[in-house]
């Protein structure tokens, strides 16, 4: 590192620990950032926590979180950062230190700069003894020693916050695709809509033509007038309507699960799907584990942890005897990982051959099988609490319990069309996310050649986006 260097208390106004208490969680009322909503540089707030005012009120003693100001965990993860958006109210929460940069220094540099590998060594090693660390003590926080590019260093914040807005963005855009399919299969599947509707008219004194019709204004969500109008001058996609409709029966049937579709079946998962569970080689013998993507991918529940829908990167390998040795099961394109041990339910499409640790459930698609974007929406909808009564659920589920779980299977016809609507939206999925892939690894590239000022910077003064693309 050759770069000039200052230690983080310099570069700060305030650098205030959180309080050490449990805060009173509620319902609702103001935001307690939590550990679990800041990973990888972003606070995810679609899960969050709440306290009181009384609560708030006694949280902030030392000081109110404000836009700009940054976010730092000691422990549990260590290391993790996030930047405090504008108009959000909000608290520490534990294991939390707020960082507010002082007036002349580039808050947005300072949190990437946090994030640098040079920084990030830092944080992980005790220095002079070279071993690991659980947690961050304030004073080794603000004796951090932070890379300075003097006058570029807005300059590297706009490069880098450029391609995280891209990356950002890519992800917005998956959220509301897979909430587009997560809909319909809800609308068909769960809720049985297209057949509830189909019933409904017969029951009114309709005709099975009527009864037709109600079913595609449930597919489509559309008015008679909009159909009408969709008939004229749409005639192609009215006609792939009906024949959806028509794929749906028009009564319901007892079953074990309750009310089912007529000549749809219910089974557990193990009748339809080859369920295998992943494995860990000894830790001990750390020679079976690389981080060289030559070698066998191997994916743990942290990496299901980042919201995407397709599993294509691992932080860990196993090298090929590893494999034969400890029986590892390696799991086809396609196959479906379902986390069953303490983190119950994340859910991810492999994309390429992989293995897994013994957490994560393998749901193999066969020719009896749902296919794989009906399979991981079944999963992704699950009630898992219906797998236990206890408040341990997440303990008591084991592999026997995976293989029981039972669903509603619809009749092959219907199955294959609908596989068939939802491979073009998964397929944008996985190549959005394929992009955002491409752009981190560039983003997380040129992040210490920017702070060690390897890489020749624009002249001072261009806007963002000329600098993202100056680089």
């Amino acid at each position: 590192m050759s770069a000039k260097t200052t230690p983080l208390e310099e570069l700060c106004e305030l650098v205030v620990d959180c309080p050490h208490s449990t805060p009173k969680w509620k319902s609702e009322g103001v935001i307690v950032l939590r550990n679990q909503n800041i990973r990888n540089g972003q606070l995810d707030l679609s899960s969050p926590s709440y306290t009181d005012e009384e609560g708030y009120q006694s949280r902030i003693k030392r000081a109110v979180p404000q836009a700009g100001d940054i976010v730092f965990t000691r422990e549990a993860p260590m290391g993790e950062v996030c930047l405090i958006p504008e108009g959000l109210k909000c608290c520490l929460g534990q294991r939390q230190v707020l960082l507010r940069p002082k007036k002349e220094i580039s808050g947005e540099y300072l949190y990437w700069a946090l994030q640098s590998p040079f920084v990030q060594h830092q944080i992980s090693w005790n220095e002079g003894t070279g071993t690991t660390v659980s947690n961050v003590r304030i004073p080794v926080l603000k004796s951090l020693e932070i890379p300075r590019q003097s006058e570029h260093e807005q300059s590297i914040a706009n490069i880098l916050g450029a391609l995280s807005e891209r990356i950002q963005s890519n992800h917005q855009i998956n959220q509301t695709l897979e909430k587009i399919a997560q809909a319909i299969f809800k609308s068909w599947f769960v809720d049985f809509e297209p057949v509830k509707a189909k019933i409904a008219a017969l029951e009114a004194g309709g005709s099975e033509e009527d009864a037709l019709f109600t079913a595609i204004q449930a597919i489509s969500g559309k008015t008679t007038d909009e159909l009408a109008r969709l008939q004229a001058e749409q005639p192609d996609r009215y006609a792939d309507l009906r024949a959806t409709a028509e794929l749906f029966p028009s009564t319901l049937e007892d079953s074990e699960l309750g009310g089912i579709p007529e000549g749809w079946d219910t089974c557990q998962a193990h009748e339809r799907f080859e369920i295998t569970i992943g494995k860990t080689p000894p830790r001990k013998e750390p020679h079976w584990f690389t981080e060289d993507p030559k070698d066998i991918k191997w994916l743990s529940i942290k990496g299901m942890g980042d919201g995407n829908v397709f599993s294509s990167v691992t932080e860990e390998y196993l090298i090929a005897d590893a494999v034969a040795k400890h029986n590892v099961k390696i799991c086809p394109p396609g196959t479906v990982l379902l986390s069953f041990k303490l983190t119950l339910g994340r859910v991810m499409i492999c994309s390429s051959e992989m293995t897994t640790n013994e957490a994560i459930a393998h749901f193999r698609i066969n020719d009896d099988s749902p296919g794989t974007y009906w399979t991981y929406l079944w999963l992704s909808s699950f009630d898992y609490s219906s797998l236990g009564s206890t408040s341990s659920i997440a303990t008591a589920v084991n592999s026997k319990t995976i293989k029981g779980m039972q669903f509603v299977v619809p009749n092959p016809v219907l199955l294959n069309y609908f596989e068939s609507k939802m491979e073009p939206i998964f397929q944008q999925i996985q190549t959005t996310q394929e992009n955002s892939c491409s752009l981190a690894e560039l983003r997380d590239a040129l992040l210490p050649k920017l702070l060690t000022g390897e890489l020749e910077l624009p002249d001072k003064g261009l806007g963002q986006s000329e600098e993202a693309a100056h680089v």
